[in-house]
């Protein structure tokens, strides 16, 4: 036994046999190694606490080590209609889970999921937002980080409609002004790598059934403020990664030398199976010290 799964052990985590997931490069040098877990949705049914804890251990298996884990949002399964006490029973269960089977550090994003939007409970000091920031001790939904020699940015992508009836994909004016100056503050030669839940771009959408004569894009599906958001990026190129989840689709879309990964869910069909042809997963993305990155998605199951 190695001295990593030992160490696992103590804590409590059983580890599985090392899966060596080793870098493409030979000339590069690698710095961070990143798990992007997305659309956990966990719940206590279809048996997604198991099938949670396998995927945990599988990304605390790789070999080389993941360094950080980025949970993509739609941590739980659904905050919106909910009442509180079905919440914190969820929550309860996915904090439990994360202290028991996994030592990594985890940075968190929120998801429409985890925003608790009971018409009801307007008042309620934990409507919106608050509740899942309080969870997962977060003061803001929007923040930036330095790991290494790249800069993180973890982006707050959903807001309630014009009507508050439903959620849309945008950042709002204040978020936008911030993340403009983020890129504008940060070092020109700092790599940037940018989380969302919903997808800044994405070809996902254009997989429907029964397509007559247009497609249809759905606010909730992508960011509504796309043009601008690229017209920022295009002016700072050291912008080289989006991630997102949502969708429970996988793609990789490549435009003005920004590369935008949807990845799939941690749940694949909300723990049904595949959502189409993505199985079950999570994305492993390693980042080098020039700035570029490797990426590719695992099933775990």
């Amino acid at each position: 036994m190695n001295r990593r799964n030992a160490l696992l052990n103590i804590s409590g985590i059983i580890a599985a046999p090392g899966i060596v997931l080793a870098s493409s490069s030979k000339t590069k040098k690698p710095v961070l190694r990143i798990a992007h877990l997305t659309d956990v949705h966990l719940k206590n049914d279809l048996g997604a606490p198991a099938k949670f804890k396998k995927c945990l251990h599988h990304v605390q298996s790789l070999l080389p080590k993941v360094d950080l884990i980025l949970n993509g949002g739609d941590i739980v399964f659904d905050m919106n209609k909910e009442n509180l006490s079905v919440i914190n029973n969820q929550w309860t269960l996915y904090h439990n889970m994360i202290k028991n089977e996994c030592s990594l550090p985890i940075k968190y994003c929120l998801g429409n999921h985890d925003i608790w939007w009971n018409e009801n409970t307007k008042g309620d000091a934990f409507y919106g937002k608050h509740f899942a920031l309080d969870q997962l001790k977060l003061s803001k939904p929007y923040y930036s980080f330095m790991q290494k020699n790249w800069k993180l940015i973890v982006l707050d992508s959903v807001h309630l409609d014009i009507d508050n009836t439903w959620y849309i994909g945008k950042l709002g004016d204040e978020q936008f002004s911030w993340l403009e100056n983020e890129l504008n503050t940060t070092d020109a030669k700092t790599p940037v790598l940018i989380l969302s839940h919903i997808p800044i771009l994405t070809a996902t959408l254009m997989i429907e059934d029964d397509i007559v004569n247009r497609w249809q894009m759905l606010g909730g599906d992508m960011h509504t403020d796309v043009s601008k958001i690229i017209k920022l990026f295009y002016n700072h190129p050291n912008v080289k990664l989006c991630l997102s989840g949502h969708i429970h689709l996988r793609d990789k879309v490549v435009y003005n030398n920004v590369t935008y990964i949807c990845d799939g869910a941690v749940s694949g069909a909300w723990w049904n199976g595949n959502r189409r042809e993505t199985a079950p997963g999570y994305g492993v993305i390693d980042l080098y010290d020039d700035g570029s990155f490797d990426e590719r998605y695992l099933n775990y199951i």
